[in-house]
């Protein structure tokens, strides 16, 4: 079973770009869309279902503003929308599904770099979402987190990270709201199969920073640490092209579904 993540800057814009292709060449089990920038009724059926997948939308109360949509080719058990937080789901930030042994959240988190009040939303967001995952996970429920975190954990995650300690995205009180996750058994898929430096999955679109490889990888899929043994490999396709994140994947074992 594969699992792919894209934050893709806009689902129409992308659409252009050869997306349909790519999803009928990837032929994921299940894709987790962010910032699609769209509600359902401004879309076409070749979004919404003439692929072959089930799609569930959230989308932001302010018209072509962040959303994310999630795609699965068995339909999921359970949707929910959003967390039940109203200042957080008004923003249409969050999907939840369920699946034969996981849940999956969905999710686009916010970016703090507008001002003290967004990166305070920001904070916060970490802050409420960590007791729910965790609920789950005590409960016996295996979980899984992806989407764009809009945080590089370590220096080892972003090109230029002297140079960005004071930037929203690398800031220590950020990066320490992922230690927290850490600390409560959550584990970073791709690091946990690779220590390679150099890998990232988001580039500004200034200053040719894809072209040299000066990114920030921020996009992700945290797991409970129980459910380790059934992953089998995490990784970033940065050669697929179309948004200025690329995608990332979870495969899991099959006997593990």
């Amino acid at each position: 079973m594969i699992l792919y993540s894209w934050n893709v800057n806009g689902i129409r814009a992308i659409e252009k770009k050869g997306f349909l292709d790519w999803l009928d060449e990837a032929q994921p089990d299940v894709l987790c869309l962010q910032e699609t920038k769209a509600r359902m009724d401004q879309l076409g059926s070749s979004l919404i279902e003439d692929h072959g997948y089930h799609t569930y939308w959230h989308s932001a109360e302010k018209a072509g503003y962040s959303s994310v949509a999630t795609f699965c080719k068995e339909e999921p058990y359970y949707v929910q929308e959003g967390l039940g937080i109203d200042r957080f789901d008004a923003e249409g930030r969050v999907l939840i599904t369920e699946h034969d042994n996981f849940l999956l959240y969905n999710i686009y988190f916010p970016n703090g770099q507008k001002d003290d009040t967004r990166l305070q939303y920001k904070l916060d967001f970490y802050d409420e979402l960590l007791p729910i995952i965790n609920e789950h996970v005590d409960n016996g429920t295996n979980v899984v987190v992806t989407g764009d975190w809009n945080t590089a954990h370590h220096e080892i995650d972003l090109a230029r990270p002297k140079e960005n300690v004071k930037t929203s995205g690398f800031m220590p009180i950020e990066r320490e709201r992922l230690d927290t996750y850490v600390n409560k058994g959550w584990v970073d898929s791709f690091r946990h199969f690779h220590t390679e430096p150099d890998r990232y999955t988001w580039w500004t679109y200034r200053f040719g920073a894809r072209d040299r490889n000066i990114g920030w990888r921020i996009d992700y899929f945290f797991v409970n640490e129980e459910f380790i043994d059934q992953l089998q490999d995490a990784d970033i396709h940065d050669d697929i092209m179309g948004s200025d994140h690329c995608p990332i994947s979870l495969t899991l074992k099959s006997e593990g579904i």
